[in-house]
């Protein structure tokens, strides 16, 4: 059985966390040219008509960021010597 290909594909999943009409009503990811991005997309209608249409918005895909302690150098100072005259207050 041969791997799924997704290039150049995407989904959308129906947003059940919608809490305003800014919030997307549907979000997911797409997939263009090997660089993957986040999808949204807003059920509108046009003024003076019934007719329904998506609005669609696409952002980078950003990783979340690593926590600010996370791989973090701590230098021992303690048996350096503090020079107090060089404190501004």
């Amino acid at each position: 059985m041969s791997e799924y290909d997704n290039n150049n594909r995407g989904v959308l999943f129906k947003n059940d966390k919608k809490e305003t009409d800014n919030h997307p009503d549907y979000k997911g990811r797409i997939d263009v040219n090997g660089q993957e991005y986040w999808l949204s997309a807003w059920i509108k209608e046009r003024k003076g008509t019934n007719q329904k249409y998506m609005s669609l918005s696409v952002g980078d895909r950003v990783e979340p960021k690593e926590s600010p302690h996370q791989d973090t150098v701590i230098e021992d100072i303690s048996d350096d010597p503090i020079d107090l005259s060089q404190i501004p207050f």
